[in-house]
């Protein structure tokens, strides 16, 4: 992908970019760690998904503002269906999809490969892992799904930002065909815009009951243990 120019305008034909419309990073959530001053060591300007971290600043995933900020907020690089962000996460569909409801999760800071991510970064990745795995599941009605996250280039990863892809399984006949694409033996085909934002909105809804119903059982679980 080309690298963030900030100097950059937009063609006279397409809108400005609008500006992402979200609440400051550490006004939610105290239980989670705040979100730090970007360095030059936790932000690459040519990676493509540290350019996504810097667009849009965290918001609560049981709150998420409105109106959302929209997939265009990335000009002039791709457009992002954004997903949750956290101070310390990111997640979006992966604009050339595997399947249906195909996403990636990533920290927000630069981390090469797994690693490389903090201790901090890890939990929360594992936290979201379940939370996004059950979202998009709800969100696609597909009951089986990946997770795959890969290691340098010979491990198939292209994009030098650890991360991990939630990949929904429809079914067995397309198995050959997904394992071929998965490393980079197939075709796969640009996300539809309009198709991304409203399944984006679906997973962005599941996201938020998921959190919220797990909220609630450990609420339950702390009034329980104390009886």
């Amino acid at each position: 992908m080309p690298s963030t120019n900030d100097d950059k305008k937009p063609p006279s034909s397409t809108p400005a970019r609008p500006r992402p419309i979200v609440p400051d990073a550490n006004t939610f959530d105290p239980g989670l760690p705040t979100s730090k001053t970007k360095s030059d060591a936790d932000c690459q300007s040519d990676c493509p998904f540290c350019h996504i971290s810097a667009t849009f600043a965290p918001y609560p995933p049981t709150s998420p503002p409105t109106p959302f900020p929209p997939s265009t907020s990335t000009f002039p690089q791709p457009q992002t269906f954004l997903l949750i962000s956290t101070p310390l996460l990111i997640a979006f569909l992966d604009i050339m999809p595997l399947s249906p409801g195909h996403l990636l999760l990533c920290p927000r800071r630069h981390a090469a490969k797994l690693t490389d991510v903090r201790p901090d970064e890890a939990a929360e990745l594992g936290r979201y892992l379940r939370i996004l795995s059950e979202a998009v599941t709800r969100a696609t009605g597909i009951k089986d799904w990946n997770v795959v996250q890969n290691n340098g280039a010979a491990a198939a990863q292209v994009v030098e930002h650890m991360h991990f892809h939630i990949i929904p399984r429809p079914g067995l006949r397309e198995a050959e065909r997904f394992t071929s694409t998965m490393f980079g033996r197939g075709k796969r085909e640009d996300l539809d815009e309009e198709e991304g934002e409203e399944l984006a909105a679906r997973v962005r809804r599941e996201v938020e009951l998921v959190v919220k119903e797990e909220e609630e059982r450990e609420r339950v679980r702390k009034a329980t243990a104390k009886l």
